[in-house]
């Protein structure tokens, strides 16, 4: 691949930048990354190629063999730097159900097809190319750009923590990565809604086992596991809590509320009367309800052995995503004293606190912002708590402030092909994403 000269015009030519991404992209999303086992180190090659040719200094170290962490730094002032992040391993797939090779990245029609195109390979090339292009046009920065694209975000988040071991080589104050997105018509026709992930909810998960006496399946006796561990989950499948309006929530309501009229303008302004006039609907929209609650989400069920056996032990497996102020373990003695029997133990799988950055009067929230609303006239941007988490929560933890923003306008749709079927992004948003970031970056670490 052939790239640019270096030139030092005032506004890039979007059409050749755009093309040239979209073949990076393409070589990516061919990268064999499907975690698992992984094999990020197969995208960052193709990543240090780019960084080769455009003269940015990068580095590979990995959490393991073939499990590959690339960093690279883009020299500016002495400022803070600045962290791109993003992850390089997909998820798995199922090849019967895509229209072309689900790791072909094939180009068509203006598509972009693979896995991994929105989640989050696109994000992952839109931030190494942003990268290069202020290195071409000589952009005095000031501060260090830092493109961390770890591996393992999908599964145990062993990259991020392989970076955070060796955080003082890294040093950054702030960090974008995924987590937002913007889409179209959601809540309302014609609501372009940027949400930008300012938090996200905690995670508990857990293992309920009940125990029992084993026998043959024929006849049924008192004290089996399988009937223990049912009567157990009944008052966990029947908890409902309390909605909890974090003031991000409030906040992305109100700004939506913003751009309409009449009584739905008045309803979503005032958040006393959100609260009560909301709350059914609230309710019944899986996503929003997830956000605005501690989730006890009963995921799977453990201790079959065949139909005929009665196993002594047979468990469940609980995914809980806790909101900011919720304690994981203070969470576990909610679940424990719901079920109340001394026949049932719990153990915690994972566990991990809620972190939030701080947004107001940020100037990377801001740029950011800024950026957003100068590439889609339409915008409405507010913050949002993510229900999942990504690897921000890490670097929160640490200090960092960080914020999930994948650059892209998407139909929803689109954006269930995210882990689904058939993922896909349009040429036109990896265009609108490179424009997005370009000016992010300018805009907060730009002299």
């Amino acid at each position: 691949m052939l790239l640019l000269p270096v030139a030092f015009a005032a506004e890039p030519d979007w059409a050749a930048l755009t093309d040239e991404t979209v073949e990076v992209l393409s070589r990516t999303l061919q990268a064999p990354s499907v975690n698992p086992p992984g094999n990020e180190t197969s995208a960052a090659l193709v990543f240090a190629e780019v960084l080769d040719e455009a003269g940015i200094p990068w580095e590979i170290w990995e959490s393991e063999p073939g499990r590959g962490n690339l960093i690279a730094r883009l020299q500016g002032g002495d400022a803070p730097p600045l962290c791109l992040v993003s992850h390089l391993d997909v998820v798995p797939f199922e090849e019967e159900s895509w229209p072309v090779p689900a790791l072909s990245g094939r180009l068509e029609d203006g598509i972009v097809h693979g896995r991994g195109a929105l989640d989050m390979k696109g994000t992952a090339v839109v931030e190494l190319m942003a990268m290069v292009e202020l290195k071409r046009r000589g952009v005095e920065l000031d501060r260090d750009i830092v493109l961390v694209a770890v591996a393992d975000e999908e599964v145990d988040n062993k990259g991020i923590h392989t970076v955070i071991e060796r955080w003082d080589e890294i040093g950054c104050s702030h960090a974008l990565n995924e987590g937002g997105i913007g889409v179209k018509d959601i809540l309302f026709e014609g609501l372009h809604l940027w949400p930008v992930s300012v938090g996200e909810k905690g995670v508990l998960w857990v293992r309920v086992t009940a125990h029992g006496h084993p026998g043959h399946g024929s006849t049924p006796r008192p004290e089996e596991a399988p009937q223990i561990l049912l009567e157990a989950l009944d008052p966990l499948r029947q908890w409902d809590p309390e909605l909890a309006w974090h003031p991000a929530m409030v906040e992305l309501f109100r700004n939506v509320g913003e751009t309409r009229s009449g009584v739905e303008r008045f309803i979503l302004t005032h958040p006393a009367v959100m609260r009560v006039a909301l709350k059914k609907t609230v309710k019944s929209n899986p996503l929003t309800h997830a956000a605005l609650i501690d989730t006890l989400h009963i995921t799977g069920l453990e201790g079959a052995n065949k139909p005929n056996v009665v196993p002594g032990t047979a468990s469940a497996l609980l995914d809980c995503r806790l909101q900011p102020g919720t304690d994981p373990d203070e969470f576990l003695a909610v679940i424990e004293a719901l079920v109340d029997d001394d026949r049932v133990t719990f153990e915690v799988l994972s566990s991990q606190a809620a972190g939030v950055s701080e947004w107001h009067d940020d100037p990377l929230y801001d740029a950011l912002g800024a950026a957003i609303r100068a590439n889609d006239p339409q915008a409405t941007l507010a913050p949002t708590l993510s229900p999942g988490f990504t690897d921000s929560i890490y670097l929160r933890e640490i200090g960092v402030t960080a914020y999930g923003m994948m650059p892209f306008l998407v139909t929803e749709e689109e954006l269930a092909t995210m882990h689904g079927n058939a993922e896909y992004i349009r040429v036109e948003e990896v265009e609108r994403g490179l424009k997005i970031m370009i000016a992010t970056l300018e805009g907060y670490a730009g002299k």
